[in-house]
């Protein structure tokens, strides 16, 4: 989807003059021709500047959660994230890719001579008196480097248990489970469905003089005052989770949990009186514990520790400007394993786009949740071994509001579409 200049006025308007002044200043040049001192001059243009910080700016002020910066053989896009969707801006000329990479590489402390191997770095910006820390990852690529960047705006994730989604009487069973003296709180889901971002809220809340609390990251993404963090890579977090152990912790937050020897010294701080909270990369909760078993911890360890496992998607929200009232075919209900019956009083709907919402009929996005909270039968059942879908049964069975009767929950309270939640979860068959 691309961004035109009438969309955002100024903003979108003042790229276009960059760009057309960068053209006007460098004509005719190839990127070949470029060498190493002349790419230097470039990137410190004041054009090239001030294309990097007014494509920052933009993204921004568009709650963006990622911008993308990137070289093909004849042309350089430079695109970012909203709401899941990334958007096109428009393109400067391809031979400033690697000036554009260069600003970027410079502005977060990156070594401006390597170009054959991946670097990663922060930029740490000011916006309205407002700090937005961003992360950069660079990637050498056949036509260049590729650049992509994280966006931690605090002012628009607010890190508040509150405000991510949970229906009430899930998130006080949540409340409940983070506030246990010890044992494993596992949050689930693929990249960019928010588990960072609930992970981090329920650290805030939990967040007491009374307690330490100590991070193991890679890498670190948030800042809280009061809590140590760790900056880690895969093959030192368990040298560095064995450290934390010995920092007196209460509550030890891990980034990802990804291998045996990993997951083994999270069980062991668990064991010895500690909290552990972390993310695991599973598609719901009751297959979170197969993920754990194959990782090869034992059964008995993982039904003695592991206290919840919360699996969360993000689905878009509907354009409140714009929202509109529909009657959905029987094709589009049989997609959600729907009869007509089963809609019949229920209203639809869907955003017909507006300036709002910039014509895509969505603005923000929320949370949809499963969560499997510990008892004495699905410890047993851990215990002796069982497979994910008697383990699903057994959750079912103990009141669990899988991820598409959660979507259903959305769709029917107007909050989202049936798009979004065919796209988003998986119809489980409870029979």
């Amino acid at each position: 989807m691309t961004r035109t200049p009438d969309e955002n006025c100024g903003e979108e308007e003042s790229i276009v003059d960059i760009i057309n002044a960068l053209a006007d200043d460098l004509p005719g040049q190839s990127e070949s021709s470029i060498d190493l001192a002349s790419l230097m001059e470039i990137q410190d243009a004041p054009p090239v500047r001030k294309l990097v910080n007014m494509v920052f700016l933009l993204a921004i002020k568009d709650k963006a959660s990622d911008i993308h910066f990137e070289p093909f053989e004849h042309e350089f896009k430079m695109r970012y994230r909203c709401d899941g969707t990334l958007y096109e801006l428009v393109p400067p000329p391809r031979h400033l890719a690697g000036a554009i990479a260069e600003r970027i590489k410079v502005m977060a402390n990156l070594d401006t001579a390597e170009r054959r191997r991946p670097q990663h770095g922060r930029i740490e910006l000011n916006v309205g008196g407002n700090p937005v820390p961003m992360r950069v990852s660079v990637l050498p690529t056949m036509f260049g480097e590729n650049v992509a960047i994280r966006v931690l705006d605090r002012t628009v994730v607010g890190l508040n248990l509150n405000k991510v989604g949970m229906d009430p009487a899930l998130l006080a069973q949540f409340r409940e489970i983070i506030h246990k003296p010890n044992g494993i709180v596992l949050v689930t889901g693929p990249t960019g469905a928010g588990k960072t971002t609930t992970l981090y809220s329920a650290l805030n809340e939990l967040n007491e003089i009374t307690g330490k609390i100590i991070t193991a990251e890679d890498p670190v993404e948030y800042d809280i005052d009061g809590v140590v963090r760790c900056q880690i890579d895969d093959l030192t977090s368990a040298n560095a989770l064995r450290s934390i152990l010995a920092q007196d912790p209460d509550i030890i937050v891990v980034g990802a949990i990804r291998d045996h020897e990993t997951a083994q010294i999270a069980v062991q701080a668990a064991l010895s009186g500690r909290l552990v909270l972390s993310t695991l990369d599973a598609s719901d909760a009751p297959s979170s514990i197969t993920r754990l078993r194959g990782m090869g911890l034992e059964p008995s360890l993982i039904a003695a520790t592991v206290k919840g496992i919360l699996a969360q998607r993000l689905v878009r929200r509907i354009c409140e400007d714009c929202r509109t009232v529909f009657e959905p075919s029987p094709d589009m209900l049989m997609q959600l394993n729907l009869r007509p019956a089963d809609a019949k009083g229920r209203k639809f709907y869907y955003g017909q786009g507006c300036d709002r919402c910039n014509n895509t009929g969505h603005r923000g996005r929320c949370g949809v949740f499963e969560l499997v909270v510990m008892n004495e039968e699905l410890r047993d059942a851990i215990s002796r071994g069982a497979l994910t879908d008697p383990l699903r049964t057994a959750c079912w069975g103990q009141g669990m509001t899988t991820l598409r009767e959660a979507g259903l929950k959305a769709l029917f309270s107007g909050v989202t579409t049936i798009a979004e939640v065919v796209r988003e979860t998986v119809l489980e068959d409870r029979t």
